[in-house]
């Protein structure tokens, strides 16, 4: 009978050890796996600031544009003003 307890208690242990080194990896696991989200929502922060800076870029852009075109067209009303000038006073 003394056998039969040995091996009852040397089960029991292994299923204990089992266990612990099971809980041990799921417990690693979850760790390894809250790190990767932690770094998933930096780099998704970096990207949407990346994001928000090529559109500023391209808004300054777009403004320098905006303001070229409008000087451009004030000097061809002006072009037009004095060549309408002109003609007035060949007539």
């Amino acid at each position: 009978m003394s056998t039969v307890l040995v091996m009852v208690i040397v089960v029991v242990a292994l299923t204990v050890i089992a266990m612990l080194v099971s809980a041990s990896r799921e417990a690693s696991r979850r760790r390894e796996l809250g790190q990767a989200q932690t770094e998933a929502r930096h780099d998704d922060v970096r990207h949407h600031r990346e994001r928000a800076d090529e559109s500023r870029t391209e808004a300054a852009i777009a403004e320098e544009r905006a303001k070229r075109a409008k000087v451009e067209a004030e000097l061809d009303e002006e072009r037009a003003n004095r060549r309408e000038q002109e003609l007035s006073e060949k007539s």
